[in-house]
C-alpha cells in the first residue's frame, strides 16, 4: 500500500514539476531579432552588389536562373547596352527570364 501512495506521489510531482516549467517556457517569450540597419543608399555600394550585363563573364552570366550558355552568349554578343532593358527591346531575353533577373543587373556606361 505504500509503494502505490509513494508512487502516486511521484506522479503527481512530476506532473506538476512538467507543468510549471511549460509554463515559464511559454511565458517566456523568445526574443525578437534585430532588423539589419539599412545603410544610406549608396551609388557605389548599389553597384557593387549587381552584376553589370555590359562587362560581365559568360560564367557570371550563367549562374543567374535561367541562363544558359546560349543566352550569356546572345547578352555578350548584343553588347553594349545602355540600358538593362534593352535585353528585351532587342529580343536578347524573353521576359519570363528578364524578370528574373532584371533586379540583379545593370548596364553602366564607361565614363568619358
Amino acid at each position: 500500500m505504500f509503494n502505490l501512495f509513494r508512487s502516486r506521489i511521484a506522479l503527481a510531482a512530476a506532473l506538476l514539476l512538467s507543468t510549471t516549467l511549460m509554463a515559464t517556457a511559454q511565458a517566456t517569450p523568445a526574443k525578437p531579432a534585430k532588423p539589419a540597419a539599412k545603410a544610406p543608399a549608396a551609388a557605389p555600394a548599389a553597384s557593387a552588389s549587381l552584376l553589370d550585363i555590359n562587362t560581365a563573364s559568360a560564367d557570371q552570366l550563367k549562374a543567374f536562373p535561367g541562363i544558359g550558355d546560349a543566352y550569356s552568349k546572345r547578352i555578350i554578343d548584343g553588347r553594349p547596352y545602355a540600358a538593362k532593358n534593352q535585353l528585351l527591346s532587342r529580343g536578347i531575353l524573353p521576359e519570363a527570364t528578364y524578370n528574373k533577373i532584371k533586379d540583379k543587373i545593370i548596364a553602366s556606361q564607361p565614363k568619358k
